[in-house]
């Protein structure tokens, strides 16, 4: 299944059911990871990646094949140069387009709808954990 598939296969679905667990192992299984928004303070992570990212009004999340890149607490150099080779994906919150959660990101995806009460309430994205590359690996 690409992930144009999948993604499709998602559109439309309401808030709180977007994949099924039977949907996650599957996505897992196929390597692809699906990004959605979740409450007003989080991105939620499922398939490849199996995490969350607190982004409250949006932020910057880095990933890399291992999964989401959490930098050390101190000002390491190291940990600076693992960044770099990361890839972006950035959580929009409102932008006035009326849909409460987007993601901006240059990896190959695509996006599917969530709905709340008959609107989008957010547009998830399905990606390919391998278009993440060898580089990214930190």
């Amino acid at each position: 299944m690409t992930i144009q598939e999948f993604a499709k296969m998602l559109d439309g679905r309401e808030m709180g059911e977007e994949l099924t667990p039977v949907e996650t192992e599957q996505a897992k299984k196929l390597g692809l990871v699906v990004v959605y928004g979740y409450s007003d303070d989080n991105a939620e992570f499922e398939g490849a990646i199996d995490d969350e990212v607190g982004c409250y009004e949006g932020d910057d999340i880095y990933l890399n094949q291992d999964g989401i890149f959490e930098e050390c607490e101190e000002d390491c150099k190291y940990s600076k140069i693992a960044k770099e080779n990361c890839k972006v994906i950035t959580a929009i919150w409102d932008d006035g387009s009326g849909i409460s959660w987007k993601y901006g990101t240059d990896i190959p995806h695509a996006e599917f709808d969530v709905m709340e009460d008959g609107e989008v309430w957010c547009r998830g994205i399905v990606f390919d954990i391998k278009s993440l590359g060898e580089e990214a690996k930190c």
